[in-house]
């Protein structure tokens, strides 16, 4: 009998283009696209919550989630209990035009002694991954108790061969309940985790998962913004 391998933590997604007008605002499946941010949004969602042009991804339990809107602004509500899920967007933007990601996300409850340092203990209530071309990502996570700063591979060989470096943005439970923002350069962490020029960025990833401690966790996410200067 054959065994199941499974890929934890893991995009492969197609490609699909976003196109930029150069002065002029579009809309592209609900994100919206200037000539110095693209704005990924949650807009728009089906019959089943899922937001136009995401994809869910229930990697283990089932995925509780809803798309509300909070100060004008439609965000996306995420709980596992004992479960591991993610909304998957495939994007297409150069990080040399646009080495800027800023986001906000807020934490109700985080996962009790997660610790992305541990593999039993590898769970996160917030988590965004991008994904770059040649099956390179870097994911940005809030972890319970892994100092902020720390760095982790979680890299998966053949056959799937994907790298992926892990870095914690926010630690602990000082900011539970508050919306948090953050601002990123792409661009130089992207250097810094593998030293070399990045690859067309291809999709964006947010996940939640508690599947390791059989806990439970909450996070709100709101936009996710690209930007060709820091704010």
């Amino acid at each position: 009998m054959s065994k199941r391998i499974l890929i934890p933590k893991v995009l492969i997604i197609s490609v699909l283009s976003l196109f930029l007008v150069s002065g002029i605002a579009i809309s592209v499946d609900g994100d919206k696209v200037k000539t110095e941010e693209v704005v990924i949004s949650f807009d728009a969602p089906d019959k089943a919550g899922i937001p136009r042009g995401w994809k869910l991804e229930e990697k283990r339990g089932d995925a509780e989630f809803k798309v509300i809107k909070e100060d004008s602004e439609n965000v996306i509500y995420l709980k596992s209990n004992s479960a591991s899920f993610s909304f998957e967007k495939p994007i297409d933007i150069d990080p040399k035009k646009y080495p800027y990601v800023v986001w906000k996300w807020k934490v109700l409850r985080l996962p009790e002694a997660g610790d992305v340092r541990a593999k039993k203990k590898n769970d996160q209530a917030a988590q965004l991954l991008v994904l770059f071309d040649g099956k390179r990502s870097i994911s940005y996570v809030w972890d319970t108790g892994a100092p902020e700063g720390t760095v982790m591979d979680e890299s998966i060989g053949w056959p799937v061969n994907i790298k992926i470096k892990v870095l914690v943005v926010k630690s602990g439970g000082a900011d539970l309940n508050k919306w948090i923002s953050f601002e990123r350069n792409i661009l130089e962490d992207y250097r810094r985790l593998y030293n070399e020029d990045p690859t067309l960025i291809k999709g964006i990833r947010i996940q939640i998962n508690t599947q390791y401690t059989g806990t439970i966790a909450e996070t709100f996410f709101g936009n996710i913004v690209f930007r060709k200067a820091s704010r």
